[in-house]
């Protein structure tokens, strides 16, 4: 009879397969000093993605308090790059931690945040050492400037030559904490690790004027956290992989993006231009009648709301098997459609389309 207390074996394959994974990773570790990252940045040895970089997001009472920690030489967990040549590295977790220095050094460009070079961060609610309040770098005594350069923290190097999708799933893993980043801020980085190219593409569709017009009442939080560009990956999720939407859209709007990004792994081909023209026409059709209101509606209560996402995906979806019947250059179907839609609940929109479509 087998002993209850003791752990039976895992199987032979799951430890193979397992030792198969890891042995897909190489890593090492480093030592570095604040200072030199800020080298490495100005050198272009520490690249910060663009996308990645809209993300810094510390106020700046988390940013002092951060920076009280490195004169204080309180312990700093590690920061994660990825190898992308020799001696070049790729930022993939450290973010704030990292800008905070560069912007108390005066070396941080963050367009977003209206920092520019030179613009020094000034120490505000520092709780340890609270005569930190009110310095800039160059108020320091030459010895905390001196602490301050020398603080070290942990590099944990993910080599190039490690498997791209373990790496994709390291940073996915890794900034799925932390700040309250949302889920296609995420996405823009994390899938870019896989191929950049989807990304781009859903980018420049958010950038389409019709698009833009008939998404002009989102919220400006909304478009701050990039959820125009949800909405485009929307689209092409349930426009191309609707039979698969089996569980939370989040997920599966994740996965749509990660097999149109890595079609070597997912098998699938994603025809940008062919979808693109669907995109622009869809969108042409939906300026014309509709505008700005596209996506809005009246609720229960009689109230307007300015935008709803269950109006945007029945009104894009629905025109999906219509959509070479109309034509955005003709002002009477145009008008049609506008006045049997506006405003119409979502099985009546529905119907609209296909009778304007006759």
């Amino acid at each position: 009879m087998p002993n209850p207390n003791i752990a039976p074996m895992p199987p032979v394959d799951l430890i193979a397969a397992a030792d198969e994974q890891m042995a897909k990773v190489r890593t090492r570790s480093l030592d570095v000093s604040f200072n030199e990252l800020l080298d490495m940045k100005d050198n272009g040895e520490l690249i910060v993605s663009p996308d990645y970089q809209r993300l810094f997001r510390w106020p700046e009472a988390k940013e002092s308090r951060f920076i009280e920690s490195l004169l204080l030489e309180l312990p700093l967990p590690p920061i994660f790059v990825v190898e992308v040549d020799e001696g070049q590295y790729e930022l993939i977790d450290g973010l704030q931690r990292i800008s905070s220095y560069l912007h108390f050094r005066g070396r941080l460009e963050a367009p977003h945040r209206e920092i520019t070079l030179g613009n020094m961060l000034t120490l505000v609610d520092c709780d340890i050492v609270e005569a930190l309040n009110g310095m800039k770098y160059t108020d320091l005594p030459r010895a905390l400037e001196i602490r301050l350069k020398r603080h070290f923290v942990r590099m944990e190097v993910v080599r190039k030559e490690s498997d791209k999708r373990l790496r994709y799933h390291m940073f996915k893993r890794l900034n799925t904490g932390g700040e309250l980043l949302s889920e296609q801020e995420i996405r823009n980085c994390t899938v870019r690790l896989l191929d950049g190219k989807f990304n781009d593409f859903l980018i420049e569709c958010s950038n389409d004027a019709d698009f833009a017009e008939c998404t002009a009442k989102l919220a400006q939080e909304q478009v701050d956290q990039k959820f125009d560009q949800e909405l485009v990956l929307r689209f092409f999720s349930f426009k191309n992989n609707r039979e698969n939407y089996i569980h939370e859209v989040g997920t599966f709007l994740t996965e749509f993006m990660e097999a149109a990004s890595d079609v070597a792994a997912a098998g699938i081909v994603f025809d940008y231009e062919a979808e693109k023209g669907t995109f622009k026409k869809t969108f042409a059709v939906l300026k014309q009648s509709l505008g700005d209101d596209a996506f809005s509606h009246i609720d229960r209560r009689g109230r307007t709301q300015p935008f709803s996402v269950y109006h945007f995906e029945a009104f894009t979806l629905g025109l999906q098997p219509l959509l070479g019947r109309f034509d955005p250059t003709d002002a009477q179907q145009m008008v049609a459609l506008k006045a049997k839609c506006s405003r119409s609940r979502i099985p009546a929109a529905l119907f609209a389309i296909t009778s304007c479509a006759q």
